[in-house]
């Protein structure tokens, strides 16, 4: 890319972080880690802790392109992207309508079937969903999630039917909104998207049932290995399809496609995020790093995906 040649080039740039969101901690992380390497480099870089007053904070900080690292609601579903398009604020990441479409997994998850792109068979549940149905159409275990949701919270993995409607109330607790979905058994991966490039393929490890809240940013005994155990026939059919999955979003800039694998080696597309982690524990760095990009050198590369955006859709 190297758009840019100078920090100065960027202008003021708001790091937009913090918000009202469940992942209003991970998101402070985040920024701090992107504001310190903006800073590194000598571009002219600001907190803003994005608040109910964000737009106001914006103009008066009178900034010319904003970093958005804001994780889940208010952050990756349209709402600061309609508040800095609105303000004609050039900013990284999707754009409004990507955003809506892959921070909803049922909406997600309907594309990519229209797509014929692989996801695993799925029905929307409430409290009244007719569980004896919900099993024999997906079988057992279930995974029943919130459909706005990051960082795997309000998710459960359900290995009996009658643990089903205790399952669908913690998630509604999260979200109005919640999908069960069929449990593929075998092997965890995601792929991070970088403007138009698929980065290596990560396979992650967890003893835990699933890659939950715990093992994302409290476990020391999950494994992130990058090299995956892909061959490379099967590393790049991974990386085409999240890109088919990403585009088909209508995501930019940067992102990340998750997906299972299973035991006969066929891939599925579990969920899309238009606003990854970039903590230490985080599989964006980790990927680029294996593309041999560091970490500043990443952050600088996303804040040039703000540059020359028309920032509509």
């Amino acid at each position: 890319m190297n758009l840019i040649k100078t920090a100065s080039e960027f202008g003021r740039v708001a790091v937009l972080m913090g918000g009202r969101s469940a992942e209003r901690e991970i998101s402070l992380k985040s920024g701090h880690a992107v504001l310190d390497a903006l800073l590194a480099q000598g571009i002219d870089a600001h907190k803003v802790d994005a608040g109910l007053d964000v737009s106001e904070q914006l103009r008066a900080g009178n900034f010319d392109r904003a970093f958005v690292i804001l994780h889940g609601r208010g952050g990756e579903d349209g709402e600061i992207q309609g508040v800095l398009q609105s303000l004609e604020l050039p900013f990284t990441g999707s754009k409004l309508t990507a955003a809506v479409l892959s921070m909803n997994k049922n909406l997600s998850k309907q594309l990519w079937r229209h797509q014929g792109l692989p996801t695993p068979e799925f029905e929307q549940v409430n409290a009244e969903s007719d569980i004896d149905s919900l099993v024999s159409k997906l079988g057992l275990p279930i995974i029943i999630k919130p459909v706005n949701e990051g960082s795997s919270i309000g998710m459960t993995k359900v290995k009996s039917a009658q643990d089903l409607k205790s399952a669908i109330k913690l998630a509604t607790e999260f979200d109005a909104e919640v999908i069960a979905e069929r449990w593929i058994t075998g092997e965890e991966y995601t792929v991070a998207v970088l403007g138009e490039q698929a980065l290596p393929v990560i396979q992650l490890k967890t003893p835990n049932e699933f890659y939950d809240y715990e093992a994302k940013y409290q476990s020391k005994s999950t494994e992130y290995l990058c090299p995956s155990d892909l061959n490379e026939k099967q590393e790049q059919e991974c990386q085409q399809i999240a890109l088919q999955a990403f585009q088909g979003l209508r995501m930019s800039g940067w992102g990340r496609i998750d997906f299972m694998r299973d035991e006969s080696g066929q891939f599925y597309l579990l969920e899309a995020n238009s606003i990854p982690g970039m903590t230490d524990h985080s599989l964006v760095p980790m990927a680029a790093k294996q593309a041999g990009l560091n970490f500043e050198q990443l952050v600088w590369t996303i804040l040039e995906t703000s540059v020359g955006e028309a920032n509509h859709g």
